[in-house]
């Protein structure tokens, strides 16, 4: 017997057959993805402590503020474009 969950994903997989097994070529594909965005975050992230860090060593605490809402929004927006690229390729049949 199966269970609710096993049914619903049976129903799942019949209303959009596009979900199935990942091939070989998308799984390497996905995987250079996160390499690949993984280096612009570090980047960034490199860049801006420097200048959250060269902020809080002037004492421009408003502008130290700036650099750390800067931080988290380009985690953000980077985070966003992962995923967007990832989902077309996931699509891509």
């Amino acid at each position: 017997m199966k269970s609710a969950y096993e049914l619903a994903m049976e129903r799942l997989a019949k209303s959009d057959p596009s979900s199935g097994p990942l091939t070989p070529a998308q799984k390497g594909r996905l995987a250079e993805i996160d390499r690949v965005y993984k280096g612009k975050w570090a980047e960034r992230e490199i860049f801006l402590k420097k200048q959250l860090d060269e902020a809080l060593a002037d004492q421009k605490f408003e502008e130290a503020e700036k650099v750390r809402q800067q931080l988290g929004s380009e985690r953000a927006r980077l985070d966003e474009e992962r995923e967007a690229e990832k989902e077309r390729i996931r699509r891509a049949r």
